[in-house]
């Protein structure tokens, strides 16, 4: 279940209340009246089922609690009630499944930002991914894929796809459009180091046995991509832990982008524009199989508000 706070105007308390009251799924509802202080108000308490909570949010948000209250949200991980176990009984769905948009685009809405960070996550993912490239060990490429932040910008532009929010596309494109470049710059840069150093050489790229995947684009490399995206998205819409999905994403993604840079430096330059072509297939196949899982997801919850809707008329 998920605690809902509502802080709203002494004015609305009332029919804030009446929506909690006419939803099975929320239990355990609290009024403490004048208890805000800033914004001034009442604040409202309750536990509510996570297969309703979109529609709870649909109808705060119709009352303007937004603009001149506040509507938060924080996961609950045990909860002993015999009440709350009703309301999630009586709450149409299952709640795995269900889909919280507010809750998704705030949880995808730091991930997706071009930070210091973000950069800083990146280029180090590539710079590790390099360095098992031209070592030719999988156990340093699946380390850069732990560290690989990119799927936050890609889950950004499919969830503002398909809600047609530009704002979204446009934050998750730049982080991707200026992340990529400037990490395979400064791997490249790195592996002139190397080169200048003796680390490695051109020649030491023909011993690689391992590494083939990085730049051969297939049918494939299309397919994991869109496995990935999937298994990315459904992890978020269901509240799932992530981190293991992050990697699987990052398979697809950040060891073409360190390669590309390596193969460029040392002259390779088929391999490289193949690891960039790789690059970019996985990305769109990602993008394209998160929005994919979201519309599924869209009209799922729009044929159980309907079904709901029959059954109360």
């Amino acid at each position: 279940m998920l605690h809902l706070r509502v802080v709203s105007p002494a004015a609305l308390t009332t029919d804030v209340r009446a929506v909690l009251d006419a939803e099975p799924g929320v239990a355990h509802l609290v009024v403490h009246h004048g208890a805000a202080v800033r914004p001034a108000g009442d604040l409202v308490e309750a536990d509510i089922a996570r297969e309703c909570t979109d529609d709870v949010l649909a109808a705060l948000t119709d009352l303007g609690i937004d603009h001149t209250g506040a509507i938060t949200l924080e996961q609950l991980d045990t909860v002993l009630s015999d009440v709350a176990d009703a309301a999630e009984e009586a709450a149409p769905g299952d709640g795995a499944d269900a889909v919280v948009w507010d809750e998704l685009i705030g949880r995808t809405g730091e991930d997706s930002r071009l930070t210091v960070s973000f950069l800083s996550f990146l280029t180090i993912a590539c710079l590790l991914a390099a360095v098992g490239a031209v070592t030719d060990s999988p156990v340093t490429v699946v380390g850069a894929m732990v560290l690989g932040p990119e799927f936050g910008p890609m889950a950004a532009v499919a969830i503002g796809l398909v809600l047609r929010r530009r704002d979204l596309v446009g934050r998750g494109l730049l982080a991707l459009a200026v992340g990529f470049p400037a990490a395979i710059l400064v791997t490249a840069l790195a592996t002139v180091a190397f080169d200048v150093t003796g680390l490695m050489s051109s020649g030491s790229l023909d011993a690689l046995e391992q590494m083939d995947f990085i730049y051969d684009v297939g049918v494939f490399s299309l397919i994991v991509a869109l496995l990935a995206g999937a298994a990315g998205m459904l992890s978020l819409t269901s509240a799932r832990s992530s981190a293991l999905v992050g990697v699987f994403i990052s398979v697809t993604t950040v060891p073409a982008a360190a390669y590309a840079a390596v193969a460029a430096v040392e002259g390779r330059w088929g391999e490289a524009v193949s690891s960039l072509v790789q690059l970019l297939v996985n990305i769109v196949g990602v993008v394209a199989a998160a929005a994919a899982v979201l519309l599924l997801a869209r009209r799922q919850s729009r044929r159980r508000g309907a079904d709901r809707g029959l059954s109360e008329g």
